[in-house]
């Protein structure tokens, strides 16, 4: 039977604590075993291939789960580590690429000639040493159609372009 309301606002904090603990601990337990289950689930095909038919304890979990955070770890050192700018300019291909290809699924308005025309310039990279190369992977701006070319040609010659 539970305490009442009234007998534990005159218990001692020492008492109280007393009463609290089990409760904090069986929150805590809950929660390592909740975070076990979902390494279970996130490495199921990991613990398929190496202990097919098997029940697997806690500690069974936590070593593959171990192990398999090695591993990756290993093959992202072996496959070298990337630059900023090559993060960046990665990035910015790929944002580009698929802010363009939204636009010209829509019909083409003088604000999306505007900005097919602004996508076309060079990417403005972040400060990064001089030595690096320029990224591999990184794709040039898409060209512009002639119907996009031409509203480009319409447009002011500042350099900065407000839609209001």
């Amino acid at each position: 039977m539970a305490p009442s309301t009234v007998a534990v606002e005159l218990l001692s904090p020492k008492e109280k604590n007393r009463l609290r603990k089990p409760v904090v601990e069986k929150m805590r337990r809950d929660r390592i075993n909740s975070s076990i289950e979902q390494l279970k689930l996130l490495l199921e095909q990991e613990f398929a291939r190496h202990q097919p038919n098997s029940k697997l304890e806690k500690a069974d979990i936590l070593e593959m789960a171990v192990s398999y955070l090695k591993h990756s770890k290993a093959f992202v050192a072996a496959a070298g580590p990337k630059s900023l700018h090559q993060d960046y300019s990665e990035g910015y291909s790929w944002c580009l690429q698929e802010a363009v290809q939204f636009l010209t699924l829509h019909a083409a308005s003088d604000t999306q000639m505007k900005l097919l025309y602004h996508f076309q310039r060079p990417p403005v990279a972040p400060a990064a040493p001089a030595k690096e190369p320029k990224a591999p992977g990184a794709a040039p701006p898409p060209a512009l159609s002639a119907k996009a070319t031409a509203a480009a040609a319409r447009q002011p010659a500042c350099g900065l372009w407000r839609p209001w």
